[in-house]
């Protein structure tokens, strides 16, 4: 015969499963995430492919990965000015060069008078700035050991092993240029951060100079059929330019001139320093596809 719960229980059986079903309504309102909702996308594998691409060697290296663009390059990719900026450095000015693979444009930049290649004169002074070259991946030539060895060690500097964000500021210190060509700026899977690193090791009254290739112009003048590299989107999921994420960082000028008729659109870009209180918008990975460069998409943050 089947026990008679008493008048008490059931009210309280009864409070109980009332109070499930108002958390439930509750957090279903709030919008509250249960822990059995999908993570967020995992790279893991593309990440892997990209390390390969950046250790390439000899015939492993993929065609259009290349590592010893020289200064006439840097004078045709990075934005109107920059040879003037470069070329106005004195001995005691630094110049930090990110993605510099084997440092042919510091080379040539260190070439001596009369002996740099058609294109680099831009940059020819009396006096000389002292030059890092930042890479990934150890490209460092015996030529540039030999330049550096004459120069001496306080002129020239190889840096290779670490990413930006992983050197410290004392390890870096402060420089009145940086260039960016085809580097961290077109490969990095954080650019906020990225960004945010850059600006803290430019010099206030310094310039970042660089380029985006595959993105949308600010301009607007994007051909039709376009495969982009790199997109944006703001907080509500519609498209925003690289260009105007970049004018929102706090004390910053920022020019971009766009290139529409090149083989993917692209922007060169130079971002001013003005003040030491910069701030950069934040945002979040939402897709990355190994390639050179690689193809990226990123959600601001708010």
């Amino acid at each position: 015969m089947p026990s008679v719960k008493s008048p008490m229980k059931v009210w309280k059986a009864a409070a109980a499963r009332l109070a499930v079903v108002i958390v439930v309504a509750e957090t279903l309102a709030l919008g509250v995430v249960w822990p059995q909702e999908p993570a967020e996308p995992r790279f893991d594998k593309e990440f892997s492919k990209q390390e390969k691409i950046y250790r390439s060697r000899g015939a492993e290296v993929p065609s259009g990965y290349v590592t010893d663009r020289g200064l006439s390059d840097y004078a045709e990719l990075l934005p109107t000015g920059f040879c003037a900026a470069l070329g106005r450095l004195g001995s005691s000015d630094r110049w930090l060069d990110i993605g510099a693979g084997a440092g042919q444009a510091i080379l040539d930049y260190y070439a001596p008078t009369g002996d740099a290649p058609s294109g680099e004169k831009c940059a020819q002074s009396s006096s000389r700035a002292q030059a890092v070259a930042m890479s990934i991946e150890q490209r460092q030539t015996d030529k540039w050991r030999e330049r550096a060895a004459s120069l001496g060690i306080d002129r020239l500097r190889y840096l290779s092993g670490k990413r930006l964000r992983q050197y410290s500021g004392e390890e870096l210190g402060k420089f009145q240029i940086i260039t960016d060509v085809f580097g961290g700026f077109s490969y990095t899977e954080n650019l906020s951060q990225f960004v945010e690193k850059v600006l803290s090791i430019l010099e206030v009254g310094g310039a970042f100079y660089t380029l985006i290739p595959g993105v949308h112009l600010e301009n607007g003048k994007d051909k039709l059929g376009i495969l982009y590299l790199t997109e944006l989107e703001n907080a509500g999921g519609s498209p925003e330019r690289v260009c105007s994420w970049l004018k929102k960082i706090s004390c910053t000028q920022v020019t971009c001139e766009s290139k529409s008729d090149w083989k993917r659109p692209t922007e060169l870009i130079n971002i001013r320093k003005v003040c030491s209180d910069t701030s950069v918008p934040p945002m979040k990975l939402l897709e990355f596809e190994a390639g050179y460069p690689p193809g990226r998409r990123f959600q601001l943050a708010q």
